[in-house]
């Protein structure tokens, strides 16, 4: 057990290491995402074994939490003023794009690696997912369109809601033998429902208190106000059967949308504390990854990663926006800008904590996956889309929230 000043020290570290990370990945054009999971390995059980860490459930909840987080803030970071415009393309690419992604990926799993239906089904929806924090930083290094920036980045904040239904609803087909097709109707109907309700329900209260507050409350607790307007949002969807993540979204981008006390101060905080969640969150997978395990997968992971950049997710997204207004070099973009994060390997936790046959060798599959495929988009869709004529480099911003602005 460590005292209290080495725990408050390891923190600190971390944080430090994290941050280091962060400016060289920045300097170097390099993913981040690699950065920090090398780091989380590298001092975990199998690595340095300076932290013991196996608890997936311990995990999962540092994963909810920190994703509620970085989805608020890209809510806050939109608004609803900036997403309407390709409101109809991003919600495509969100959920049909998705479940196409989901459907190809899956099969390609059975084949590969002889799951049932069901268990390629599910690893292929925890597969699907963009990850927003992935596509945020690629839209920090290239200036593109505005209608394709807008569409990835609108995107990337609203698959995470349908993404993590499709993996609740395939584990709930693969552990309980009586869920039909009513039962995920409704599922689908209640996750939506509700967390649409609480998001914005909770998003106008939360905001119009603050506007009520404006001249008696000091700047700090407008900071406050945000950050309870967030957790509140997520706890009363989730307690109440819907999508907590849909919630937390949508209640960052009803404070995104109206007329916000401190706004300047509350969208740089909040684009540190999504900065923290993502660190947090890659340093506590990367510590889950026991690399002497990933051999076993190492040809069949690959072959997955690339049947999802170069089939699956052109596809989805080729047939998500079969009717809008994208030239042919911007639909190359689109279909190969489908970045795998910290998401996936963060849903595919779930399976691990409720038990699911072969979850384990889920996860090393899916983190596979998620290295070959940034490694491989991640580098490369930056130069591509400057090759094709459609960005140039952006100059570095002072922060991440003005670099969305």
């Amino acid at each position: 057990m460590l005292s209290d000043g080495e725990l408050i020290l390891v923190a600190g570290a971390l944080l430090a290491a994290g941050w280091t990370a962060s400016l060289i990945a920045e300097r170097f054009r390099l993913p981040a995402l690699v950065l920090f999971l090398g780091l989380g390995m590298a001092i975990g059980s199998d690595g340095t074994d300076w932290i013991d860490f196996e608890d997936y459930e311990l995990a999962r909840r540092i994963g909810v939490i920190t994703a509620a987080a970085i989805l608020f803030e890209a809510g806050l970071a939109a608004g609803f003023a900036e997403i309407r415009p390709v409101l109809r393309p991003a919600v495509s690419l969100a959920t049909v794009g998705t479940f196409i992604t989901a459907a190809i990926t899956g099969l390609a799993a059975v084949w590969l690696f002889d799951f049932s239906l069901l268990q390629g089904l599910l690893i292929g929806s925890i597969l699907a997912a963009t990850d927003s924090a992935a596509v945020f930083a690629l839209l920090r290094q290239v200036r593109l369109p505005g209608k394709l920036s807008r569409t990835l980045e609108a995107e990337a904040g609203m698959v995470d809601p349908f993404a993590v239904l499709l993996v609740i609803t395939f584990i709930k087909l693969i552990d309980e033998p009586g869920f039909g097709a009513l039962d995920v109707v409704w599922l689908f109907v209640a996750q939506l429902g509700v967390g649409a309700i609480a998001g914005i329900g909770i998003g106008w209260l939360g905001l119009r208190s603050l506007q009520l507050v404006e001249g008696l409350a000091y700047r700090g607790l407008h900071l406050v106000g945000s950050v309870a307007a967030m957790a509140l949002a997520y706890g009363t969807a989730d307690v109440l059967g819907g999508s907590g993540f849909l919630a937390a979204y949508l209640a960052g981008l009803v404070f995104g949308s109206g007329r916000l006390p401190e706004k300047g101060a509350v969208r740089a905080f909040h684009s540190g504390l999504a900065s923290l969640s993502d660190m947090a969150l890659f340093l506590a997978l990367g510590l889950l990854v026991f690399p002497s395990q990933l051999g076993s997968v190492l040809v069949e992971g690959t072959l997955l990663a690339l049947i999802i950049a170069f089939l699956a997710r052109p596809v989805a997204a080729a047939l998500a926006t079969a009717f809008e207004r994208f030239n042919a070099r911007e639909r190359l973009i689109l279909g190969w800008a489908g970045l795998r994060g910290a998401l996936p390997v963060f849903l595919a936790t779930f399976p691990v904590t409720d038990g699911v046959p072969r979850s384990l060798e889920f996860f090393n599959i899916v983190f596979f996956a998620v290295l070959v495929s940034t490694l491989v988009q991640g580098a490369t869709v930056a130069p591509l889309a400057r090759w094709l004529g459609i960005a140039r480099a952006r100059p570095k911003p002072v922060s991440e929230a003005e670099a969305r602005a």
